[in-house]
């Protein structure tokens, strides 16, 4: 029979590559990883693992089990809650992914809702970017997702749950002495000659396809993930930029102005998680809360259907 915990073992180390990694991802020891290792190889009736000097990889059937592994873990996982729940515990773990300007606009209100009517309800948090954060969700390691895509997207999303929370307007950021600080709107074309200041790989990729739209390569002088340092170096003078909204409401300008930017682009943001995990009452009251703030954010009534 195959255990559950037989499975992590094997997945952290065709992750990590040996056992000694493995084990100190588990927080464990690394006699304890081989020892799993034997009795999974025991059970399974077959090697999984082919070990060569330092080197160690997959065998085919190791290969078979860790692409079943995430499913299975994650079924387990609804299973575990969804038993909890009847049982009457009235208690529920929630690992929660987030992207940066999700974590401190949406999420903060979205959690202290959540304890509020569920206080029993423990929620963990870890920031992500898409598509890392959908990867995780996929892999087992974590339940709820918090991610966004631009338009349709490359992204495919067809074995999730996808709980739609709001559309996010870019908004163009200049210094306070910029010739189009005091302007109603502004053409992304009339900003061809400034230096530009990028987010993160996604948005950086957006704003390219945006500005090669208009006609022009923008000139990108600075690249940072970090949004408050974008801000900052807009509000030095040193360029101007695009950021999503929420972005701009998680962060306090100073010597920036904002400013509407056409044609407009939209990102989508969304919470994510898997069929399964969505039936689990605590991952299910979290994608609710999401919703109510997402709504609350963007001034509409929120939508309460499950899905």
């Amino acid at each position: 029979m195959i255990e559950a915990r037989h499975l992590r073992v094997l997945r952290a180390v065709a992750a990590t590559g040996s056992f000694s990694a493995a084990a100190r991802e588990l927080g464990c020891t690394q006699p304890a990883v081989s020892q799993q290792m034997k009795a999974l190889e025991s059970s399974a009736g077959t090697p999984l693992l082919i070990r060569t000097g330092r080197e160690m990889r997959l065998t085919q059937a190791g290969e078979a089990l860790v692409r079943h592994a995430s499913g299975i873990l994650a079924g387990l996982t609804a299973a575990e809650e969804e038993v909890a729940a009847i049982a009457g515990l009235r208690a529920g773990r929630v690992r929660l992914v987030s992207f940066p300007s999700g974590s401190s606009t949406l999420v903060p209100t979205a959690l202290a809702a959540l304890r509020a009517a569920h206080p029993g309800t423990r929620v963990s948090l870890v920031e992500a970017e898409p598509p890392r954060s959908v990867e995780m969700l996929r892999e087992g390691d974590c339940d709820v997702a918090l991610a966004f895509r631009y338009g349709t997207g490359p992204d495919s999303w067809d074995d999730l749950v996808v709980r739609p929370l709001l559309a996010d307007r870019l908004v163009g950021l200049v210094p306070e002495g910029h010739r189009l600080a005091g302007a109603d709107s502004v053409a992304i074309g009339e900003l061809a000659e400034d230096p530009w200041i990028a987010g993160c790989p996604r948005c950086r990729r957006q704003l390219v396809d945006v500005c090669r739209e208009a006609g022009f390569t923008p000139r990108i002088d600075f690249a940072t993930d970090d949004y408050p340092a974008v801000v900052g170096l807009v509000g030095a003078g040193l360029g101007v930029a695009v950021l999503p909204q929420l972005a701009i409401e998680s962060v306090r300008p100073k010597g920036a102005v904002t400013v509407t930017v056409e044609p407009a682009v939209e990102r989508e943001i969304v919470a994510l998680t898997l069929p399964d995990l969505a039936q689990v009452p605590a991952v299910a009251a979290t994608l609710d809360e999401l919703t109510r703030a997402s709504a609350r954010a963007s001034g509409r009534p929120a939508a309460t259907t499950r899905g």
